[in-house]
């Protein structure tokens, strides 16, 4: 990831391929694509992405950079290795892959996009990760492991003999750390036709490092729902990420209004002790000390945050890649509209309409909320079935000073018809706190 002025708070085929490729490279960037605010969306079974994989890819990239200067930057002989070792395993396992050229700062430099035969080469799903490290070091978390979870997943569709309904295509970029320059290039460099094609791209800069947090892009609602619906079944609370906004490889294809996402798990920023009570590590660290340093080698990684973030990478990838499907049993049903919750004001609702399903709710109906407030016990949480009648989900507690409610809850909704308009009601009881609904789901 790119560095930037700290903020004063803390806070992404031989079969019709010609026709997807520029002459300079791959084809991109897509107009945007209307996004409803509730999606049904049936989990599809995604494979679980060997950890011990993903680090021998990270073991090869250290070894590179230590044969190399001891980095993988642009411009240096060891990018250019890293780029072919990358592309000789992916050209084993059948994909048509293509070098792109371009030049910043006298030197030459190289994306690698990858397309895996087959899927409708009218819709698009892209996932990618730049490739280059700084001059500094060998750049094992920012971002051998984006790269290294892209390649895996990538050599995981090959290995299932994957078909989607969506044509799948994977890069990585050069010169990110000089301000993008390799996706700005690709994605400037494709035609407006091209641009059209691509429903979405998701992007993994940095998602092994040593005192991690798991932070997800909030750009598109649904590249977004999908992400937290991964971390949800492994019980997992995320946040929105905030650190690394508009500094990586998301950000051209955003500009040109392709729909992006992507995961995180922090850089220098430093880890409060609310996100050390969450997810672990250490409060008043940074994410990773060896941010854009000599020590970002092979020692720099956390295992759990590298092996959950390269599971998250193929579950994004087949559920967004296959085609919408009535809604079966197990239909996560949602809305990622913001909705502001006012300080010590009027209760507010966020709705989202349940649809395709017969009878009355289940006994369990699980409700899953994602708030986001600076004193979560000033809040009172109800789920309103669509008849009227309120379920209390969360009291108000002037001793609960914690940060946001992120949580899972079971009603027994057995005596309510399911379909209808679902909501979810939440209220500021006292004041000098703010906050809003990020998102909220249920799974019936």
């Amino acid at each position: 990831m790119r560095p930037v002025l700290r903020r004063t708070l803390p806070s992404a085929a031989a079969l019709a391929v010609a026709s997807l490729l520029v002459t300079t490279g791959a084809a991109h960037s897509a107009a945007p694509v209307p996004v409803p605010a509730r999606t049904a969306v049936a989990a599809v079974t995604a494979p679980d992405i060997p950890l011990a994989n993903v680090k021998a890819h990270l073991t090869q990239l250290q070894s590179i950079a230590t044969a190399n200067g001891g980095n993988r930057a642009h411009g240096r002989t060891g990018y250019k290795a890293s780029v072919d070792y990358v592309k000789a395993k992916l050209d084993a396992a059948g994909y048509t892959t293509t070098l792109q050229q371009f030049t910043s700062s006298g030197a030459t430099g190289y994306n690698l996009v990858a397309d895996w035969p087959g899927g409708d080469t009218s819709k698009v799903l892209m996932a990618g990760a730049h490739l280059d490290s700084v001059t500094a070091g060998a750049g094992i978390n920012d971002n051998g492991s984006g790269s290294a979870a892209v390649l895996e997943t990538a050599l995981a569709v090959s290995r299932a003999g994957y078909q989607p309904d969506k044509h799948l295509r994977f890069a990585w970029w050069g010169a990110e750390e000089l301000g993008m320059v390799g996706s700005k290039y690709y994605v400037n460099n494709l035609a407006a036709t091209e641009r059209a094609k691509l429903t979405g791209y998701l992007n993994f800069d940095m998602i092994g490092s040593p005192n991690p947090g798991y932070f997800v892009y909030d750009d598109d609602p649904t590249i977004e729902q999908t992400f937290k619906n991964y971390y949800a079944g492994i019980s997992i609370a995320t946040e929105i990420e905030t650190e690394g906004d508009g500094r990586s490889d998301h950000a051209p294809f955003k500009t040109a209004g392709v729909p992006v996402g992507g995961l995180f798990s922090g850089a220098d920023y430093i880890k409060t002790a609310a996100q050390a009570q969450k997810w672990g590590g250490t409060s008043g660290l940074a994410f990773d000390r060896c941010y854009h340093a000599s020590c970002d080698s092979s020692a720099n990684i956390d295992d759990t945050a590298l092996d959950r973030n390269s599971d998250a990478v193929a579950y994004a990838v087949w559920n967004l890649s296959a085609a919408t499907a009535t809604p079966p049993a197990g239909t996560v049903f949602t809305n990622a509209t913001d909705v502001t919750v006012p300080d010590n004001g009027a209760a507010v609702t966020s709705a989202l309409t349940v649809s395709g399903r017969t009878g009355n709710a289940p006994t369990g109906l699980k409700v899953d909320v994602d708030i986001r407030h600076t004193w979560r016990g000033d809040l009172v949480v109800d789920l309103v079935a669509p008849d009227g009648t309120a379920y209390r989900l969360k009291s108000a507690s002037s001793s609960d000073s914690a940060d946001n409610v992120i949580a899972t809850y079971t009603v027994d909704a057995s005596s309510e018809v399911a379909n209808g308009v679902w909501k979810l009601k939440v209220q500021d009881t006292a004041s000098s706190d703010t906050g809003y609904i990020n998102s909220w789901s249920l799974t019936f």
